[in-house]
């Protein structure tokens, strides 16, 4: 029994032996890697640019005996690994800059020697904005706007004017992901931008569950054939660089109010929350409280995602966004004219009757609006054979974006008349109508008594093709009633006495994600309000108040 434990002993010995002989024998010479060179160019160098075209480009090309791979590691905290020993890095530091840059060539069973290099090179690239708005001077957290349709989506990276917007394929209804257990950890995402030392940082803290794209399941050990939640804890903190966009979008002056024409880079990796198999990401927009970006899927240059942010947690309490702090408003409690704080005019005729064939002239004088009893009075009056009226608005005292507006009111009678509660996009000077948007909280014919219209006009649905629908009440010009709109990223939805009868869901692709300012106005004929009777004199829309809540 003895001789057969030690015969078996000695077998077990010389196996092992044989085993770690062959395992050493593969791994060959461990030598480090030698004759480490280290060669750029700078792009655009010319005798008159010696540091470049101020693009910050450099290409960088290495070599050393005896390496299988190379590494680059930048002073912005960012690193790029590259087998073949190439590698186009964009530096984004105003001005010309000198950075030091290491490369690591590894050879076998990772055997590693470095070596370091200085590089001068001119950037004219600044997006100081972004680095304030993403950091908010500390840090700031951003989540998925779960609540607004289209906060992710997905379309074709073409250039075609029609079909390059967001999630021209698909967009996420609200809270859409939120519907099946498996997908429900994207909404728990917090994306953390800071600012360490004058440099972008960036921190994803996704719980240890990541929201994978099916084609990229098998990261994470996945095989589904739908996107899914998986195990895939995402640690360390990235370095963020930002750097001139390329694409076509940036390109396509249809789309130059689309983009802010600035890349963003994630080092070692890192990604927005949705996995795609990309680190870079083209902002499109961005606001104090709202971000949306482009990014190219990785497998597929031909497909395009879209993620929108918000720096709200979302909730799913309820998919209507409600308001209630009063941030601006107008009790006419004061007699005489409006308040001119809050208040300005449209005067005159306007072109082509303000667009619509009216057939009013517009004053400030106190028999067309007046405040009085505490209410305000724009009142149309027959003059002869030509009409006056008033036309007030908020333009250049106060704008917003979202909320809720609440306008208790009591409209004229006649024929002809057409008073209107409504709100216009602040950039209309620039970005022409429709496409600065208009939402009509409250039109009313004086011809069809009663029945009031909610309507929302952008492109594609302006004019006679606007996007509405009407609600009829009782004494609208007899008795007050409260014309409201709750307006958030999800939707724009309209309401009298709380009654909801009209609502068009937001999204990225429409005007509505902007400033726009209040205007109150009663209007005589035109293409909407019809022929004014013969026996009309004159007719006051009461207005009680206004009141804004965010």
């Amino acid at each position: 029994m003895k001789k057969i434990l030690i015969n078996t002993i000695t077998i077990f010995t010389l196996l092992l032996m044989v085993n770690c002989s062959k395992d050493d024998y593969s791994f060959g010479d461990l030598t480090a890697p030698s004759n480490l060179e280290i060669g750029y160019e700078l792009v655009g160098k010319t005798t008159d640019a010696p540091n470049g075209d101020g693009s910050g480009k450099v290409k960088f090309t290495v070599k050393a005996d005896d390496a299988i791979s190379y590494k680059f590691a930048f002073p912005d905290g960012s690193s790029e690994i590259a087998p073949s020993g190439t590698f186009e890095k964009t530096f984004t530091t105003t001005g010309v800059n000198t950075y030091t840059v290491t490369v690591i060539a590894s050879g076998k069973a990772g055997v590693a020697s470095n070596s370091t290099i200085d590089v001068t090179v001119l950037s004219t690239f600044s997006d100081d904005e972004a680095i304030e708005l993403l950091s908010g001077g500390t840090s700031k957290k951003w989540y998925f706007s779960a609540s607004e349709v289209g906060h992710l989506g997905v379309g074709p990276n073409t250039a075609d004017a029609s079909q390059n917007y967001y999630g021209f394929w698909y967009q996420a209804a609200a809270f859409e992901k939120a519907s099946a257990a498996s997908s429900s950890c994207l909404y728990e995402n917090v994306l953390t931008f800071s600012e360490v030392n004058g440099l972008l940082k960036f921190n994803l803290d996704n719980g240890g569950s990541t929201f994978f794209n099916a084609s990229y399941a098998s990261v994470a050990g996945g095989t589904s054939s739908d996107d899914a939640c998986l195990t895939y804890a995402v640690t360390g903190t990235k370095a963020v660089s930002l750097s001139p966009s390329e694409s076509f979008v940036t390109k396509n002056p249809n789309a130059a109010t689309q983009t802010r024409g600035t890349l963003m880079t994630f080092s070692d990796g890192g990604f927005m929350g949705y996995y795609i198999g990309q680190s870079t990401y083209e902002i499109l927009s961005l606001t104090e409280n709202r971000m949306v970006v482009r990014a190219v899927m990785g497998n597929d240059s031909g497909i395009v995602w879209y993620h929108t942010f918000t720096t709200t947690k979302p909730s799913q309490t309820t998919t209507t966004a409600d308001y209630t702090t009063l941030v601006w408003s107008d009790e006419f409690d004061v007699a005489g004219a409006p308040n001119s704080a809050k208040w300005t005019y449209d005067l005159g005729t306007g072109t082509n009757g303000w667009g619509n064939s009216e057939e009013q002239s517009y004053t400030s004088a106190s028999d067309n609006v007046i405040v009085s009893s505490g209410t305000l009075k724009i009142t149309a009056k027959k003059v002869g054979s030509s009409y006056t009226s008033a036309r007030l608005k908020s333009e250049g005292k106060f704008k917003f974006t979202y909320g809720k507006v609440e306008v208790r009111a009591k409209l004229p009678a006649g024929g002809g008349t057409w008073p209107a509660i409504w709100m216009l996009g602040s950039d209309y000077a620039t970005n022409t109508w429709p496409g600065c948007g208009e939402i009509d909280i409250m039109e009313h014919k004086g011809n069809e008594p009663n029945v009031i219209h909610g309507t929302l006009h952008y492109p594609n649905n302006s004019g006679g093709n606007g996007n509405g629908n009407t609600t009829t009440i009782t004494n609208a010009s007899t008795e007050f009633h409260i014309y409201k709109t709750i307006w958030s990223p999800a939707s724009v939805k309209i309401y009298v006495d709380d009654v909801l009868f009209h609502t068009v869901a937001n999204n990225s692709t429409l005007p509505f994600n902007k400033d726009f300012f209040m205007i109150i106005n009663v209007a005589m004929g035109g293409s909407f309000g019809g022929a004014i009777a013969s026996t009309f004199s004159q007719a006051a829309m009461e207005v009680d108040y206004v009141r804004v809540y965010q």
